[in-house]
C-alpha cells in the first residue's frame, strides 16, 4: 500500500479498522519528510505550487513538519530571554491549530470535513478556556515564567538545563501538541471511507464524544474557578484579618492556605485529571469509529500523561513546604483520582518548630524557602 509518488497522499482503506493500521496508513509515507523543506524552497515564490504541495503531501507529515519548524523558534526565544515558558504561552492554542489543518488539509482535497470540523469546535472551546485562565493567573505578563523550571535548573545544572531545553521543553513538548491531534488523522480517514460508502457524515458516536469532552471542559473550568475563588478570598481575608461575608469559607480553611473543598475534596488536582481527560477522549473518539480502541495514536495522550504525572509531584513539593497540613492532604485524597467520596480530616496540629517566613500575604518553611521565592508569582498551565 505504499504511495506511487508524493502526490499520492492518503492510503486507499476499505475497512474502517484498516484506518488505525499504523503500518498501512502512516509509515509508507514518512519518507516524505526528508524531501519536504527542500521542495517548499523550490515553489517558495509559488502560492499554488506551495498549495498543491500541501495537498499531495500526506496530512500527518505536514503536521509533523510544522512541528519541527517551530521548535526552533522556541528554543531561541528561551535561551535570547532566559525565559523557559515560551511554549506554555501557546499550549492552549498549538492543539487547536492542528486541529485546523487537519480540517484545512480535507477541506482542499474534497473530503468530507463535518467530523472534521466538530472535533475543531470543541477544540477551540477548549483554547478559549484554557487560554483564559493561563491569561488571568499572568501567564502573558512580560517575564512570567512557570516557576518548576527554575528549581529543575538550580538542581541539574545550566549544561543539563540547556539539552533539556533542547530535547524537551523546545523539541519534544512541541511535537506533543501535535501528536495529541494525531487521533484526527484516523477520523479524517474513517470519514473518507463513509463518504466512499455513503455512510453518514456524523454519528451518534460523534455526538457522544463531543458533548463527552464539552463536560470535560466544563469540569476542568469548574475546578480551575473554584481554585480562583478560594485564593481571592484568602488574599482579601491576609489583607484585612476578617473572613469576607458570605464567602462559603470559614477562617479555619483560608488559614489552611490551600482549598480542600468541592472537587478539591476528592482530588488533589481535579482540573489536571479533567485536562487530561480531554484527550484521552479525543484519542477513543477515533479510536472506536476505526474500531480499534488501542493503536498508534495512543502515543499522544499517554505522553501528555506522563508530563503532568512528572510535573505535579514537583508542585506538590512546593505547597507542602507552604503549607503544613499539605502532607495530611496527600494522604487522604488522590493526586488524579479520588480515594474516597468522603471530605477530608485535618489533626489541627500546627508544627511551630518549622519557622514559617513570611513574604506578602504567602508562607514557607524555611526548607523550601528558597524554592518558594521562585514561585511567589505562581500559576499552572497544565
Amino acid at each position: 500500500m505504499a504511495p506511487a509518488n508524493i502526490s499520492m497522499a492518503l492510503p486507499v482503506v476499505k475497512l474502517a479498522t484498516d484506518c488505525a493500521d499504523y503500518a498501512d496508513t502512516l509509515a509508507p509515507y514518512l519518507d516524505q519528510l526528508r524531501p519536504l523543506p527542500s521542495l517548499i524552497t523550490e515553489h517558495i515564490t509559488s502560492a499554488a505550487a506551495l498549495k498543491q504541495l500541501y495537498i499531495d503531501t500526506n496530512p500527518f507529515v505536514s503536521g509533523l513538519a510544522i512541528s519541527l519548524f517551530l521548535s526552533p523558534f522556541f528554543l531561541f526565544a528561551a535561551e535570547l530571554n532566559q525565559n523557559w515558558s515560551q511554549i506554555d504561552r501557546v499550549w492552549s492554542i498549538l492543539p487547536t491549530l492542528y486541529n485546523a489543518h487537519w480540517m484545512i488539509w480535507a477541506h482542499l482535497s474534497g473530503l468530507s470535513t463535518e467530523r472534521l470540523d466538530l472535533r475543531l469546535f470543541v477544540s477551540l472551546v477548549w483554547s478559549v478556556r484554557l487560554t483564559y485562565n493561563y491569561w488571568r493567573r499572568g501567564g502573558y505578563n512580560i517575564g512570567s515564567e512557570d516557576y518548576r523550571w527554575a528549581i529543575i535548573k538550580r538542581r541539574i545544572g545550566q549544561p543539563w538545563f540547556f539539552i533539556l531545553d533542547v530535547t524537551f521543553i523546545a523539541l519534544a513538548q512541541n511535537v506533543l501538541l501535535f501528536l495529541v491531534t494525531s487521533p484526527s488523522y484516523i477520523a479524517l480517514l474513517v470519514s473518507r471511507l463513509d463518504t466512499a460508502n455513503n455512510d453518514r457524515a456524523l454519528t451518534s458516536l460523534d455526538y457522544y464524544f463531543a458533548g463527552q469532552i464539552l463536560y470535560l471542559i466544563g469540569q476542568t473550568w469548574l475546578s480551575d474557578q473554584q481554585q480562583w475563588d478560594y485564593h481571592s478570598v484568602k488574599h482579601q481575608y491576609q489583607k484585612t484579618a476578617r473572613v469576607p461575608t458570605h464567602c462559603g469559607f470559614t477562617a479555619e480553611e483560608l488559614d489552611r492556605g490551600f482549598r480542600t473543598s468541592g472537587l478539591w475534596a476528592y482530588s488533589r488536582h481535579p482540573n489536571f485529571t479533567s485536562e487530561q481527560l480531554v484527550w484521552w477522549s479525543f484519542y477513543l473518539w477515533s479510536s472506536l469509529l476505526a474500531g480499534k480502541p488501542f493503536n498508534w495514536t495512543i502515543v499522544g495522550p499517554v505522553i501528555y500523561s506522563l508530563i503532568f504525572v512528572g510535573s505535579t509531584p514537583i508542585t506538590e513539593y512546593i505547597s507542602e513546604g507552604k503549607y503544613p497540613e499539605y502532607k495530611e492532604y496527600r494522604q487522604q485524597v488522590g493526586m488524579f483520582l479520588p480515594k474516597s467520596f468522603s471530605a477530608p480530616r485535618f489533626s489541627g496540629r500546627y508544627s511551630p518548630k518549622k519557622k514559617r517566613i513570611a513574604d506578602g500575604n504567602n508562607y514557607a518553611t524555611k526548607k523550601n524557602a528558597e524554592d518558594y521565592a521562585q514561585a511567589k508569582t505562581r500559576y499552572d498551565l497544565r
